[in-house]
């Protein structure tokens, strides 16, 4: 009784939280959207070395901008995550150069990684920020230096299969019963004022959990800490991973699609990279629109792309009513709302094509490509 009255108030706050991160990222991804777009737009033009310096520093402004966005949408459990196919001990690999510099010089790094591959199915972004989050407390916790080591296990979990182990663990000052019992909370922090924000480990906390695994911390005064990260493994191929951020050599064609999008600005970008790449752009501002413009147009329409949430009529009925006059179209779902918003305006399952915002010129042309198929139209 007693765990379930302490658990009340976190939930409480979480929820809250989480309504707040729901009601700004929608505009938040809305605009970076239109960065990134016409970021990636200026960075394939012929620019001086000082303005592809200044477009640059932009661009990685925003992608910044959209890991913060992910970041308190992971906090709410509320961020649509975009899981893959990944070998842990890959990411920790590549990750080392960047922890290296993270922490001090008076601090010595260890990797201890399993033999065999420790391949779990997660969002790799998610998976690289438990990891920073982590080694960023361990180094804090140790002001005059120690040993950070990282370690990666595959065991038998029983009738559950086999589990991939992190296990994270410094040599620092270590935590009180206290502190530890508030360790997950959203604003909880030990360090002083402009040090810390207090949300690492509630990030971290959220983003294990939706990922399918548990986290554990022991820890004693003057003892060190160590946290140990479970996660399910899987026996799949390693998905291919490309270059979001790469905008040159785009998949195109010359299909027809009717682009519909209430953000004025988000829908530009969307139509400038789809003309583009040559297909034929139909679009308007809402629902109603888009019937009547779909109801003057002769010929084929290819493809609706749709946002999901819009005024009076959402894009989950526009597609059900376009659908039904033309059957051959195929449709794809865009929406910068949090997941459990999309969730209730009933499009994230299976069979359906979904693309999150902000979306880059590459990731929009593939996705676009891949839901009319793989071969362009001629």
């Amino acid at each position: 009784m007693a765990g379930a009255q302490s658990e009340f108030p976190q939930t409480q706050k979480m929820e809250m939280i989480g309504q707040l991160v729901s009601g700004v990222a929608h505009d938040f991804n809305n605009a970076l959207t239109v960065i990134l777009g016409q970021a990636g737009f200026l960075l394939n033009d012929p620019l001086t070395a000082s303005q592809r310096r200044r477009v640059e520093a932009i661009h990685r402004a925003g992608q910044s901008a959209a890991a913060l966005t992910r970041k308190l949408l992971a906090i709410a459990r509320r961020k649509m995550i975009e899981p893959r196919v990944f070998d842990l001990n890959a990411l920790i690999a590549d990750l080392t150069k960047m922890l290296q510099r993270l922490i001090r010089e008076d601090i010595a790094l260890l990797t201890h990684l399993s033999s065999e591959p420790a391949t779990i199915k997660a969002d790799p972004d998610e998976i690289e920020e438990v990891i920073i989050n982590v080694v960023v407390n361990a180094r804090d916790a140790m002001p005059e230096g120690g040993t950070l080591s990282i370690e990666t296990a595959v065991t038998e979990t029983g009738a559950a299969g086999e589990s991939v182990v992190l296990k994270i663990t410094d040599t620092g000052s270590g935590m009180t019963e206290g502190v530890k019992c508030h360790l997950f909370e959203p604003f909880f922090t030990t360090k002083g004022p402009g040090r810390g924000t207090g949300l690492g480990l509630a990030t971290v906390h959220g983003i294990v959990k939706e990922s399918g695994g548990e986290i554990a911390c022991e820890s004693e005064p003057g003892r060190g800490t160590t946290f140990t990260i479970s996660l399910p493994r899987v026996r799949a191929a390693v998905a291919p991973v490309a270059d979001q951020w790469v905008y040159g050599n785009l998949p195109g064609g010359t299909e027809t699609v009717l682009l519909v999008e209430d953000d004025g600005e988000s829908r530009e970008v969307a139509r400038e990279i789809l003309t583009a790449q040559g297909y034929a752009v139909l679009d308007g501002a809402d629902a109603y629109e888009a019937l009547r413009i779909a109801k003057d147009h002769c010929g084929p329409i290819h493809l609706l792309l749709t946002d999901v949430v819009m005024p009076g009529m959402g894009g989950w009925k526009l597609a059900e009513e376009l659908c039904a006059r033309r059957p051959e179209m195929k449709v794809l779902y865009v929406s910068g709302h949090s997941d459990d918003v999309v969730v209730q305006s009933g499009v994230l399952h299976r069979d359906v094509a979904f693309l999150r915002k902000p979306f880059t010129p590459l990731v929009l042309a593939r996705k676009v490509r891949k839901t009319l198929g793989t071969r362009a139209a001629r």
